[in-house]
């Protein structure tokens, strides 16, 4: 049926059926996540991997356990196995012993279909109801609910035709203009009337206001043709800074994978040849982690199945580190998590051999175990020169899931030291971090925790005597003290220096609203329940200070995902956030904030191209073209079957600021050198200014490289170089260094070695 031919009364119901407006994500959605999502059309994971001579062995077990496991999910236990879950309520609903029971069984099924990408279906169903309402059926869903998810599946049907079949480098950028406007405009014309019957009907509604706008915009209609009472006035997009635009490269270079859900990145040089490769993985249970090499010419060579990955499925995170100090960098695959009781996965170490493979060695190091996780951080806690590794674990009341303290033994095998914390069961955790925020050179943990109140654990370094249960190292849980236990609802974090004033601070990311309206509230500088962000000014003193209004990062709601890198080379960090949650109508852009000068961060969402309104997931800065100048890769798409997108790279245009690129290498300590601290000054007198930088890899969500890419702004030259190496505490010094290049940094050597390196174009 056309929109045209819709004529639906705008009268009340029963609730029978408000099923759709959760489904829509109208009603509460606090505490969920974009998430896993469930099966899609792909061989089975343990079938293909035997077909690859190339797979090893350990990589093989993991690839037939993986199998198992996921052939005895119950979909019913899992809500993103939505195809397998439709053809169960399809069978409820033939089976149906009345009309009313019929509606609500249909009402389920257009929801599992929309989430399954069934379109069109789900629109079928959802107009007959309607009908049903109009007459004042018995059982019928009411009218303005039903309204809602029908806008919704509009909406979803023109992102579909465009957006995800026709997609371009404008597609589902906010505010929607140039080659985004859509092509096939039947899904858009459709959502537009049904808000619009619905605005008329609650003028208030923030939710339907937001939709609007957005399907006004994909039309070319925006903001002109939106009646003013309802308009989003086209200022609340605008840019507090000009950035340039960032192009997306993705879809010329074979990187954006069409078809993604939700998933980790890494962007790192894994073959050694001074290139930034990158590894991405998406969550849907045989969705295939895949491995692109850089070609240093502009071009990537994708490697998954020649690297021995065949096989390695799922993964919503990536965490990298060199953890046998073998000058190879290893990645830590993360799975299970928002599974609840079906999230019992196991994780996956897969070790870099050296020589452009890797095997999943997850049993022999001793790392293998069965709890919904997607976050994790790499640290050498107690100084030993090896990597030790915290995963955080989604605990429920009835169903814990402790996390894990892996103490490395050295010899390519950890031993689980959880003790030392105490109670390890910590909660629903969502994000954790490393960093010494003390200054008293070992690294302490921070455990963002949705649902509940945040953890700064301050390590306090060897007990002597061992405590309960033999714990022999100390954490002491400082968080309120401290004055870091907010925001209850939250999500990514990290530790990073601001302000560079050589004290490491830490940002937490609030997750939660109650429907898509807060959104727009934050837009329109309205009220909002959206759970804010929260950034921490460290104090010096072993407190922090919320200065999250003063700088204005308090725009910002509901992240999934965030990193941090130098868009400009100013030598301020700068940050990129994900956005959005399962329901389909989160319909949010991600943000990009500059930090000006430390004082404040300016939005420059519009002017960088950056507002994709699709699912934003894990984000990797790093200089991928060897130009100087930190590039962005950003995994897209959502937790539903149906809710896929493509991934994007966005491309520097360039500031003209100078620029240092630092490999670090650890000989006493840590192969990759996490946890070095370093600083760059430039300058005298009043003119004389440092830049400080931490070794790791950026947020807890979407992994940076290792290499530390450093803005110098206006500096023509640099004074000093110091570095402070984590296990032994020393410092080295270098004096009188170029800028625009890079130098490979070792542990112990008296001079910098300059690396040469060809810069190429994207």
């Amino acid at each position: 049926m056309r929109a045209a031919d819709r004529r639906f009364a705008l009268a009340g119901g029963t609730a029978l059926a408000l099923t759709l407006a959760v489904a829509a994500g109208f009603g509460s959605v606090s505490g969920s996540a974009s998430a896993p999502a469930g099966e899609r059309s792909a061989p089975a994971a343990g079938a293909a991997a035997t077909t690859q001579g190339s797979v090893r062995p350990g990589t093989l077990r993991m690839a037939r356990r993986l199998e198992q496991l996921i052939d005895g999910l119950d979909p019913m236990d899992n809500m993103y196995c939505n195809t397998q879950r439709a053809a169960l309520q399809r069978k409820a609903m033939e089976q149906a012993a009345s009309p009313e029971e019929r509606m609500r069984a249909a009402a389920h099924l257009a929801d599992e279909l929309l989430k399954a990408g069934r379109t069109q279906e789900a629109i079928d169903l959802v107009e007959p109801l309607l009908r049903e309402a109009e007459s004042g059926t018995p059982g019928a869903p009411p009218v303005v609910e039903a309204l809602r998810f029908l806008g919704l599946c509009d909406l979803r049907l023109g992102e579909q035709e465009n957006c995800i079949a026709h997609h371009n480098i404008d597609s589902c950028l906010l505010p929607v203009k140039g080659g985004g406007i859509h092509t096939q405009q039947r899904g858009s014309r459709a959502a537009v009337e049904t808000f619009t019957k619905l605005l008329r009907s609650k003028p208030d509604d923030l939710s339907a206001r937001w939709l609007l706008n957005i399907a006004a915009m994909t039309l070319g209609d925006y903001p002109e043709r939106v009646p003013p009472v309802w308009r989003i006035p086209p200022v609340a997009f605008d840019s507090d800074a000009d950035i340039k635009r960032f192009v997306d490269a993705a879809p010329r270079l074979g990187l954006s994978l069409p078809g993604h859900h939700a998933g980790g990145s890494v962007m790192e040089d894994f073959d050694g040849d001074g290139l930034l490769d990158l590894m991405v993985s998406s969550v849907g249970l045989r969705d295939q982690l895949r491995l692109f090499r850089n070609n240093g010419d502009g071009t990537f060579t994708e490697r998954t199945a020649a690297a021995g990955l065949t096989g390695e499925v799922g993964g919503l995170n990536l965490v990298h580190a060199d953890y046998d100090n073998d000058g190879h960098p290893d990645v830590l695959v993360l799975r299970g998590a928002w599974w609840k009781k079906g999230g019992r996965f196991p994780n996956s170490l897969l070790r870099n051999n050296g020589d452009g493979t890797f095997e999943d060695v997850t049993e022999e190091a001793g790392l293998l175990s069965f709890h919904p996780t997607q976050t994790a951080a790499w640290a050498d806690y107690d100084n030993d020169g090896f990597i030790d590794l915290f995963v955080g674990n989604e605990s429920e009341r009835g169903d814990p899931h402790p996390c894990e303290l892996y103490h490395n033994n050295r010899d390519g095998t950890f031993t689980n030291r959880s003790v030392d914390l105490g109670d390890p069961d910590l909660g629903y955790v969502k994000g954790v971090a490393w960093g010494d925020f003390n200054n008293d050179g070992r690294p302490d943990l921070y455990v963002s925790v949705l649902h509940g109140d945040n953890i700064l654990f301050r390590n306090d370094g060897r007990r002597d005597p061992p405590g309960p249960g033999g714990a022999d190292w100390l954490f002491t849980n400082v968080s309120r003290q401290a004055g870091t236990l907010e925001p209850r609802e939250s999500f990514p974090t990290w530790f990073w220096d601001y302000d560079n004033d050589g004290w490491l601070d830490l940002f937490v990311g609030g997750f939660s609203m109650q429907e898509v309206g807060d959104i727009a509230a934050v837009y329109l500088g309205k009220p909002s329940r959206a759970e804010r962000a929260r950034l921490y000014h460290n104090n010096h003193d072993g407190t922090f200070t919320d200065v999250s209004r003063a700088v204005r990062l308090d725009r910002l709601t509901l992240t999934m995902a965030g990193n941090f890198g130098d868009l400009d080379n100013d030598g301020w960090p700068d940050c990129y956030f994900g956005t959005g949650e399962p329901s389909l109508a989160a319909i949010v852009p991600n943000r990009m904030f500059r930090n000006d000068g430390g004082r404040t961060f300016q939005d420059v969402t519009t002017s960088g191209g950056f507002g994709n309104i699709q699912k934003g997931h894990a984000i990797s800065f790093g200089d991928i073209d060897n130009d100087g100048d930190q590039d962005i890769y950003e995994v897209m798409g959502g937790a539903y079957e149906g809710d896929i997108a493509q991934n994007v790279l966005f491309v520097n245009p360039g500031h003209g600021n100078h620029w240092m690129t630092l490999r670090l290498e650890g000989r006493r300590s840590n192969r990759s050198a996490i946890g070095a601290r370093i600083k760059i000054c430039s300058g005298a007198g009043a003119a004389r200014r440092c830049v400080y930088s931490t070794v790791g890899s950026g947020g807890s969500f979407g992994a940076s490289s290792l290499q530390q890419e450093i803005g110098l702004g206006g500096a023509e030259r640099i004074d000093v170089i110091e570095v402070s190496w984590p296990t032994t505490g020393r410092t080295q010094t270098f004096h009188d260094v170029a800028v625009d290049r890079i130098y490979s940094l070792i542990e112990g050597e008296a001079a910098l070695r300059p690396v040469q390196a060809k810069k190429f174009a994207l």
